[in-house]
């Protein structure tokens, strides 16, 4: 390493909500963290930076407490309640979190309120620097099994030494793409829009997602404003062509489109502030590790939002890949090393590639209006209402409560 360099534990290339969360799991046990990041960091907490809201599911808020960024979030929604309905259709899904416990299934929080909590906790750990607005202009990972550190030249002519690189830079991720790692993607031909919606009636704590012949409509509850204001976030999935044209729509019209499949349950609604659309694609990284490179969030996998489980998949990430490193670091191992990082990815790739075809399936069953589909589909919610024991499987599902969970997501500390 030569004087001008700075070695550290890890390099996290993109400080997005995976990004981020990543760098304070490893810097709150110990390892010292680099995260550089394209994006401007005050640009990122301003309110019109992204309009989203996202769903944690209790398991990931178990995880999100143990590494001390939970503290920080200065506002979240309780899940109380998931309905789930066919369009018009009298055959629906009602999951009562009573019927599991006392916990909520997990909570919505919005996406500015969560990069506003990643600040507040990195101002807490002196092992972990951010460096943003910056990129890297270049990696070199060096030889595989030489023991040398990853080096990385940044765009302002710094260097800096990792002994691993974690690739978070989203859908499009460069990292990936220098690493010749390929990817099965798709685009569905639709978009997501978001907004939010203030209304008369309280929603309780309620997620409702019906399933329209255009794709999923989701009336997501949110916090109420300060002026007492009840809302819920809408994410509402048009074919791409179609919700252009409803994105060009004056506020009138956009909301009187929004009512029609809104309904009147919650009273009188309007649109509160401005609208954002997304498009929605299917990605699946072949697979997320290479030599002192580990890939987490949406450069490894990025889902439909029909089940509003795309970033718990990639807190599940997170939860992993920190507790292989850790184990790792106290064992005197190399982390960037291949058995490092195949245990993270062994541990990763089932559950993601079947959730991710798990919603591709629904997404493909639910955004149409075959008629034999709709029967069979609405006898199946009809199926899953009225037998317990599946329907809590499916409560447990929600709450991230299956499979071999990382000691985070259960709740434990890594040591």
């Amino acid at each position: 390493m030569s004087s001008a360099s700075r070695l550290y534990d890890v390099a996290v290339i993109g400080g997005g909500l995976a990004g981020l969360t990543q760098a304070i799991a490893l810097a709150r046990h110990g390892l010292s963290v680099a995260v550089i990041d394209r994006e401007d960091p005050a640009r990122a907490l301003a309110a019109g930076f992204d309009g989203r809201v996202s769903a944690i599911a209790l398991a990931s808020q178990r995880m999100l407490a143990g590494i001390g960024l939970w503290a920080h979030v200065s506002e979240a929604q309780p899940m109380w309640d998931i309905r789930v309905s066919d369009g018009d259709t009298l055959l629906f899904v009602h999951y009562d979190h009573r019927d599991l416990g006392d916990q909520p299934f997990g909570y919505m929080v919005e996406n500015r309120v969560m990069r506003q909590a990643q600040q507040g906790a990195i101002a807490e750990l002196p092992g972990l620097d951010l460096m943003a607005p910056m990129t890297a202009a270049r990696i070199d990972y060096g030889a595989a099994g030489s023991g040398a550190p990853a080096r990385l030249v940044l765009a302002d002519g710094r260097q800096i030494e990792a002994r691993l690189v974690i690739g978070a830079d989203g859908r499009q991720s460069a990292i990936r793409q220098q690493a010749g790692i390929r990817t099965l993607n798709w685009s569905y031909n639709q978009t997501g829009i978001v907004c939010t919606v203030g209304h008369e009636l309280p929603h309780d704590g309620v997620a409702q997602e019906r399933f329209l012949p255009a794709g999923p409509f989701a009336i997501l509850p949110m916090t109420d404003a300060v002026d007492g204001t009840h809302r819920s976030s809408l994410v509402w999935t048009e074919p791409t062509q179609r919700a252009a044209a409803i994105m060009a729509l004056n506020d009138a019209d956009f909301a009187a489109e929004m009512r029609q499949r809104f309904g009147d349950g919650y009273g009188e609604t309007r649109i509160l502030g401005p609208r954002w659309s997304y498009p929605l694609t299917f990605l699946l990284a072949q697979r997320y590790t290479d030599h002192r490179l580990a890939l987490i969030g949406d450069a490894a996998h990025g889902i439909h939002p029909i089940a509003g489980q795309g970033l718990n998949l990639g807190l599940r990430d997170i939860a992993a890949l920190t507790e292989a490193l850790v184990d790792a670091k106290r064992l005197g191992l190399d982390i960037g090393r291949v058995d490092v990082l195949e245990r993270y990815e062994r541990w990763r790739r089932f559950d993601n590639v079947a959730l991710s075809a798990v919603t591709d399936g629904l997404t493909r069953l639910f955004s149409n209006d075959i008629a034999p589909i709709r029967i069979a589909r609405d006898l199946g919610l009809g199926v899953v209402e009225r037998i317990p024991p599946l329907k809590k499987l499916f409560m447990r599902h929600a709450m991230g409560d299956v499979g071999q969970l990382p000691r985070l997501l259960r709740g434990e500390k890594l040591g």
